[in-house]
């Protein structure tokens, strides 16, 4: 560690190593400093006893050929993790419901006019209306700029184009709850109650619309053999090959600025506490942390403080890994993601953490991968959406130092929980998994706050929405000078190409200040209006010679 970085970011998740990846291929020195023993954040997973869990990533967006994800890759390097395409995707489940959509979304149309013929004309709309917004939806990649790196003109051409792109989907954005989805159901669609159960847990219309418009243009991808770990190892070999470092262990306790103008931070690492200095800190963590803890009370307006308290979250989650005697397809789990939902309840008990009505996921991410276990064994993954004031707190012993104290009640709610949702599983899908589990490994949202820092133990951060949009939540630049916020704060919105487009976005706002020339040509590459070629033949970016290998 050297006394002195350029830039420092807090937080090694994969916003802050894309981050230090594109900074150190910019030529600036930095520093990535990492609470956790590990680097990865959300998507690093576990190893143990021969099995690796890949446990946040159930599906990608924006990481093929072409996506915003590849596109930012590809400024870093050529070697990086190439996503490969999913071609089923989901399985709707449910008591009366049982359907799969692939990477052919005609196949499912043709399905569901067979079994609903009353409802044919509806259920055409909905497949034409989910094209037309996938074919808009590609231009998400082109639109990944924040305006807090724009000029004036270029606010109001980002804002047609922006405008243009979202045309197809506002008549269906008004629409969320309960209410507001059986309204635009029955409008735009189909009336039938039974097609209706096909989106007992989205929380809005366009969500129910989404999946087929993706699958209509192939933006569904799965990560290499070896799992989601490829991603942030590549980031972090590539950050160590320009000669920049990435601490781990070691926990951010305040920024140091003077004049208003950030000068470093303060760590403590093995008890000692440390001090580095630089020009910028990019906080690819959790906001609420930085603006309470890691800065002087005062210096973030106590109004802004509460929008911050107030904002409407992404759930947090339970994770439940099971390693299995067997492959998973011979319990009749294959490689596509099984939504299982409750029908007949409020939309908002999908996601409380209640085992028996909350929604889950259930994947086998062994049957796309075969690296990730041993010979002749299998996997399944079950994730619920939760909420962390679940049962008093996950039956936690209260709160000390800043964390939820984990006592003998918390282990037994964890396996008392988990048999219940493997029980649940279980009937849903009418399988044993029971007398062919090795062992299992539940995380609990209580053990996502201890992993991501994230208020509520929040997967992804702030939702998009019109209360969070007019609180105007999401931001880069902060109230201390060469302060930037990176990751699932810096966006409304959450997964991969968010945590990709924040690192992107960050690192802009810097070269803006230090190197105008490369400024220009990676905002006009993040915009479209030249290829990655172009950009490299420009030598403005270090040269790397894509010697990584993967795990």
């Amino acid at each position: 560690m050297k006394k002195e970085y350029d830039v420092i970011i807090i937080g090694a998740g994969i916003s802050g190593l894309t981050n230090a990846a594109l900074l150190s291929k910019a030529g600036f020195s930095c520093c990535v400093i990492e609470k956790e023993p590990v680097v990865g954040g959300c998507i690093q997973g576990f190893k143990r006893k021969g099995f690796v869990f890949d446990t946040a990533i159930h599906w990608l967006n924006q990481c093929g050929e072409n996506g915003m994800g590849t596109r930012i890759f590809q400024l870093i390097g050529n070697d990086y993790p190439k996503a490969v395409e999913m071609s089923n995707i989901f399985r709707y489940k449910s008591k009366e419901i049982n359907y799969l959509l692939t990477n052919k979304p005609d196949i499912l149309k043709a399905e569901l006019i067979k079994d609903f013929p009353h409802e044919k004309k509806g259920i055409e709309k909905l497949f034409r209306v989910a094209k037309k917004i996938g074919n808009a939806s590609e231009q998400f990649k082109f639109l990944i700029r924040t305006k807090e790196s724009m000029g004036l003109i270029e606010k109001i051409f980002f804002s047609l184009k922006s405008f243009r792109t979202i045309i197809p989907m506002i008549p269906y954005a008004m629409y969320d709850g309960d209410k507001g989805i059986k309204k635009g159901l029955n409008k735009y669609f189909f009336k039938d109650k039974k097609l209706h159960k096909l989106y007992s847990s989205e929380k809005d219309l366009l969500s129910c619309i989404f999946p087929i418009a993706w699958a209509y243009v192939n933006d569904y991808q799965k990560p290499i053999a070896g799992g989601a770990q490829n991603y942030t190892s590549w980031l972090k070999y590539v950050t160590n090959y320009f000669n920049n470092d990435v601490i781990t262990r070691a926990t951010v306790n305040k920024i140091t600025f003077k004049d208003n103008t950030v000068t470093g931070v303060t760590f403590t690492k093995k008890g000692e506490e440390h001090s580095i200095s630089s020009k910028y800190v990019i906080a690819a963590c959790d906001v609420e942390t930085l603006y309470k803890k890691m800065l002087p009370k005062g210096i973030v307006s106590e109004k802004f403080i509460k929008k911050l308290d107030d904002a409407v979250l992404y759930a947090s989650g339970v994770s439940i890994s099971i390693a299995l005697d067997c492959p998973a397809s011979e319990l009749g789990i294959n490689d596509e993601n099984i939504s299982i939902t409750r029908e007949g309840i409020p939309r908002k008990d999908h996601e409380t953490g209640d085992p028996l009505n909350s929604a889950m996921f259930v994947s086998a991410p062994s049957e796309r991968d075969k690296t990730l276990v041993p010979e002749g064994k299998g996997d399944i993954h079950i994730y619920l959406l939760a909420k962390i004031e679940y049962n008093n707190y996950w039956q936690t012993d209260g709160f000390k130092n800043g964390e939820y104290i984990r006592g003998e009640k918390y282990k037994k709610h964890k396996e008392e929980y988990t048999k219940i949702v493997i029980d649940r599983v279980e009937k849903e899908l009418d399988i044993d998994i029971k007398s062919h589990i090795l062992f299992t490994d539940t995380a609990t949202p209580i053990t996502y706050i201890r992993y991501t820092g994230n208020k509520n133990g929040s997967i992804m951060g702030a939702r998009p929405g019109r209360s969070n949009m007019q609180a105007k939540i999401a931001h880069y630049k902060t109230p201390i000078n060469n302060l930037f916020l990176s990751g699932h704060w810096a966006e409304l919105g959450g997964g991969v190409p968010i945590a990709l487009q924040t690192a992107l976005n960050s690192t802009l706002l810097i070269l803006k200040k230090e190197n105008k020339k490369l400024f220009n040509v990676l905002a006009n590459y993040s915009d479209g209006k030249i290829p990655i070629n172009d950009v490299i033949k420009l030598n403005l970016l270090k040269e790397y010679d894509n010697s990584w290998i993967k795990e």
